[in-house]
């Protein structure tokens, strides 16, 4: 069983490591996603303190 001039052992081969690299890619993009989140949140937390910040240095003291 041939496709054109290409052994079917090569074939095979090319699946699998056609299916390993998109479970990489998978896993990759999940990360990315998960960090791109977690800087988001952190992005988040800095503006809420900055603003925490400002308003206890413009409130006077009583």
């Amino acid at each position: 069983m041939r496709s054109g001039n290409v052994p079917q052992g090569d074939i095979v081969a090319g699946i699998w490591r056609d299916f390993v690299v998109a479970v990489v890619t998978a896993f990759r993009r999940r990360d990315e996603r998960a960090i791109a989140e977690e800087r988001r949140r952190a992005v988040e937390r800095l503006a809420e303190e900055t603003i925490r910040r400002e308003r206890r240095a413009a409130d006077p003291p009583e």
